[in-house]
């Protein structure tokens, strides 16, 4: 088996076609369930299929929700993705994750909008890279952070393998805000480069990991959902976190992350959280 987050289970289909089976390899599994996926695999997974619509050039992702409507397994799976509101300006597109079963475990939904030459007419500043509209400049490097140390319970994980994550601020085990740097480190589906928004989608799932504010052995704070909203698009590998969850009187959580890439501030994602004693679930 190729060291890759995806394996396809057929021949790939053309970007015409509506969809693809792959199979989820052990790169993919999550730190709630050994036999269920890291959130970051699955929603790196729908903007593939997002990115291979066929589209107008001059439209572009300015948003992606997530709905995480069951934990996404590992093994085979059905990749589904379609424009559900065609436009000249503005775009719906629709995707979703099942089973062999036909069951649906996920779904997602993006915005595509027409480019501008709004950054230019507003005047905002350009980054050394050349890219118009960055509003901030990364407040470190990835050399500049730690690498991460996450207890491994036997198995290959999508944290701790098939991700290299370099904390700035805080840690995975201690409580609070954290700011770290991510990049993966093998490919979203085998024999292909992953895109920077792919790479992206991969990070964001992380806020709510990453800035815990009750002690993991005793709590789980999962999020059923992920929505990312982007100011342009990224590039490179590397992706920075700033995330700090807050924790409401009902027990509601919810996580907030500003994402960098190393140009600049290229987005936020914010996750809505299941708070619950580890015993209960």
């Amino acid at each position: 088996m190729p060291d890759a987050v995806f394996i396809p289970a057929e021949e790939s289909p053309t970007a015409a076609s509506a969809s693809e089976r792959l199979v989820a390899t052990d790169l993919a599994r999550g730190p709630w369930d050994p036999e269920a996926q890291h959130g970051g695999a699955p929603s790196a997974l729908l903007v593939r299929a997002f990115e291979r619509l066929a589209g107008n050039d001059e439209l572009i992702l300015a948003r992606l929700t997530y709905e995480l409507l069951r934990p996404v397994p590992l093994g085979a799976l059905e990749v589904r993705a379609e424009v559900v509101r065609p436009g000249r300006r503005v775009q719906l597109l629709e995707a979703s994750l099942r089973t062999e079963a036909g069951v649906e475990v996920m779904r997602g939904r993006a915005l595509r909008v027409q480019r501008s030459g709004a950054a230019e007419a507003a005047a905002l500043p350009r980054n050394p890279g050349g890219v118009p509209g960055t509003s901030s400049s990364p407040p470190t490097r990835p050399e500049d952070g730690r690498r991460a140390e996450f207890p491994s319970h036997g198995g290959r994980m999508f944290a701790t393998d098939a991700m290299d994550i370099r904390f700035v601020a805080g840690a995975f085990l201690e409580p609070g805000p954290a700011t770290a740097w991510f990049r993966l480190r093998y490919p979203l589906v085998a024999r292909e480069d992953p895109s920077p928004l792919q790479r992206l989608a991969a990070a964001a799932d992380f806020g709510n990991g990453i800035s815990a504010v009750l002690p993991w052995d005793s709590w789980v704070f999962i999020n059923p959902d992920l929505t990312v909203y982007l100011e342009r698009a990224p590039v490179g590998e590397w992706f920075l976190l700033e995330s700090e969850t807050r924790l409401g009187h009902e027990g509601i959580g919810l996580c907030e992350s500003l994402i960098y890439d190393e140009l600049g501030r290229v987005g936020r994602a914010t996750q809505a959280l299941l708070v619950t004693p580890r015993a209960a679930t």
